[in-house]
């Protein structure tokens, strides 16, 4: 696995690129975000984990400008800003999961091997979701309803695969919160409704057929009406 790492405190990164190292992993750092951009777009690495307060370029500049390279390489941001709309801003930059300082070292690595996890497929055929006239193309990242493109961030995709490969059954806040922000996500914030509205935006306001679903007091059922 090889990792780069953008973080400006130099005491940090040194202890997270020898922690990384310790699992056999190769790590690369960046202290500035100009040089974190260099580095991603000259070097395949298998996820980038990102400090938002950055010198030159911020974390979530950073993110949002290697989405629109069209890096899909995972993006872990790892920062001090915790608040829910911190997070939410992460989130709509590109980046794929959120921890904040201080961690647990055991913690950021499993947030890691989940990321990456997620990121390795084989090659072959294209590997297509489809509910009704809504197509999920999850080899190239594209979203595609009665063949109109849908603009999505990361985390919006990755909520719309889940809701679409549990079609027809009702999932709750905390199945969400586990399985589409993996582990030790707080539950007690509103940012799965948040991005449930931003799907409905995207991919029901237009369309007749509505395929988001609200079940009260369970959470909610992606289905054909």
């Amino acid at each position: 696995m090889k990792v780069l790492v953008v973080e400006d405190e130099p005491k940090l990164a040194s202890f997270i690129k020898r922690g990384l190292e310790e699992q056999s992993w190769e790590v690369e750092v960046a202290f500035d975000g100009r040089m974190g951009k260099t580095l991603a777009m000259a070097n395949n690495y298998d996820i980038f984990v990102l400090d938002v307060n950055l010198p030159v370029i911020n974390g979530f500049d950073l993110a949002q400008l290697l989405r629109q390279e069209g890096l899909t390489t995972p993006i872990l941001m790892l920062t001090a800003l915790g608040t829910v709309e911190d997070k939410l801003q992460g989130f709509d930059s590109g980046a794929d999961d959120y921890l904040v300082k201080p961690f647990e070292f055991r913690e950021f690595i499993a947030r890691i091997k989940v990321l990456t996890r997620r990121g390795t497929r084989s090659d072959g055929p294209a590997h297509l979701l489809k509910v009704a006239d809504l197509e999920l193309n999850l080899d190239e990242k594209i979203a595609r309803r009665s063949g109109k493109h849908i603009d999505l961030t990361a985390k919006e995709f990755a909520l719309l695969e889940y809701l679409m490969r549990n079609r027809n059954r009702v999932v709750s806040r905390v199945d969400i919160a586990e399985k589409v922000w993996d582990i030790h996500f707080d539950t007690g914030t509103n940012v799965i409704d948040v991005y449930i509205n931003f799907l409905r935006k995207k991919v029901d306001r237009d369309f007749p057929n509505k395929l988001i679903h609200t079940v009260v007091g369970m959470g909610y059922i992606f289905k054909e009406e």
